[in-house]
């Protein structure tokens, strides 16, 4: 439905979209997720159309929408603030849109009906947004969004401004809302349990391009780099040396000990990578009880109860740290304990390190001909004087 072609945008000389390429299918429920100044609103203002690209284009159903106002591309765009007329009750404010299309008196009442029966605001028909509450008035939004069924829905961060619990709610809603309608929706949040829960892709955003864009599982487990790891959810992120390779099972060396993980061929011996553990991933034994590859120990410093789940965090020898958690009806070990630290190589994702190619770098610098050149120089200088 969706193509953004080499997308590039910059604000007073500072880049902001740099080179960004992606393909939205019809009917997707997609996140923009990261963090603030990744550059996720600001690709979706330019799909809506009320900010221009330098360069790149985007294409919707195969037709550029380049130099389309927006009121002229066939999308709807529900905003943080939700944007409701103050002066008109529920009902016209749903209907605004269609009396704008000159819709029939007798089809906007029948549709605006429907569309305040999708979102449980029946007999609310004429109270005013300020007799409402945010949830509410967030429902009314979403009924003048939805009313004349857009092929493509994009929502600017729209449950930023509820509490914790009617987030909850209206997550599950948007999400059966956009599947009994089949409209595409684009999500701009920088919530990861929001974008997890929600979408069926994510696109994981940084500095202003794409980390990552995959379904929520392949981003939480097998992440593309060090940035989407550490931001989607919880982890324990090493810096290890590849020392050894056996099929494809990698011996490593951290400075918190010796582990092994699983990885595919693009590694190479005493590479510097990067790489990540789950905490729900992390095994641990008793001190002494030990698993073949794996040197990692450490000292229980806490356990923190967190309902069905329990948090606990060890102290490595090295004087870093780890987390593991476990559900709180397992058999958990207690400050103080000293434990063995493992898990099972399949689920140790590894990680191209950018430590690496500096590495590589350094290496290629040939220092005693810079040298020879500095005194070259040097004597230049001298010599005019």
């Amino acid at each position: 439905m969706l193509e953004i072609k080499n997308l590039q945008k910059s604000f007073d000389g500072i880049q902001v979209i740099k080179n960004i390429n992606l393909t939205i299918n019809d009917g997707e429920f997609v996140s923009f997720l990261g963090p603030s100044g990744c550059g996720k609103t600001t690709c979706l203002r330019m799909i809506a159309g009320f900010e221009h690209q330098d360069s790149g284009s985007i294409l919707f159903n195969g037709k550029q929408l380049d130099g389309v106002p927006p009121y002229k591309r066939k999308l709807n765009t529900l905003f943080q603030n939700y944007a409701l007329f103050p002066h008109l009750n529920v009902f016209e404010n749903v209907a605004y849109g269609l009396r704008a299309s000159g819709v029939k008196k007798s089809e906007l009442k029948q549709r605006v009906t429907e569309a305040l029966e999708m979102v449980r605001l029946t007999g609310f028909e004429e109270r005013y947004p300020a007799q409402m509450s945010g949830g509410q008035r967030q429902r009314v939004a979403i009924a003048r969004a939805i009313i004349n069924r857009p092929p493509l829905l994009l929502l600017d961060e729209p449950l930023t401004a509820l509490d914790a619990k009617l987030r909850i709610e209206m997550r599950q809603e948007l999400r059966s809302l956009q599947k009994k309608l089949g409209i595409t929706f684009i999500y701009v949040t920088h919530d990861q349990e929001e974008a997890l829960v929600m979408s069926d892709r994510i696109v994981v955003m940084n500095g202003g391009v794409i980390e990552q864009f995959g379904t929520p599982s392949e981003i939480y487990y097998h992440p593309a780099s060090k940035f989407v790891s550490s931001f989607i959810g919880e982890t324990n992120i090493f810096d290890a040396v590849i020392t050894g390779k056996n099929g494809s099972e990698y011996s490593l060396t951290t400075e918190a000990g010796i582990c092994v993980s699983a990885g595919d061929e693009s590694f190479k011996e005493d590479e510097i990578i990067n790489i990540s553990v789950r905490p729900d991933k992390i095994k641990w034994s008793v001190l002494g009880d030990s698993q073949d590859g794996f040197t990692m120990a450490g000292t229980v410093t806490d356990v923190i109860f967190c309902g069905n789940q329990t948090k606990i965090f060890v102290e490595l020898y090295n004087g870093g740290d780890l987390k593991i958690t476990r559900l709180t009806t397992e058999k958990l070990p207690q400050p103080g304990d000293e434990v063995s630290i493992f898990w099972d190589k399949e689920n140790c994702v590894m990680l191209h390190s950018p430590a690496d190619e500096i590495r590589s770098v350094i290496e290629n610098v040939d220092v005693g001909k810079w040298v020879e050149e500095q005194n070259q120089i040097l004597a230049q200088i001298l010599n005019a004087n």
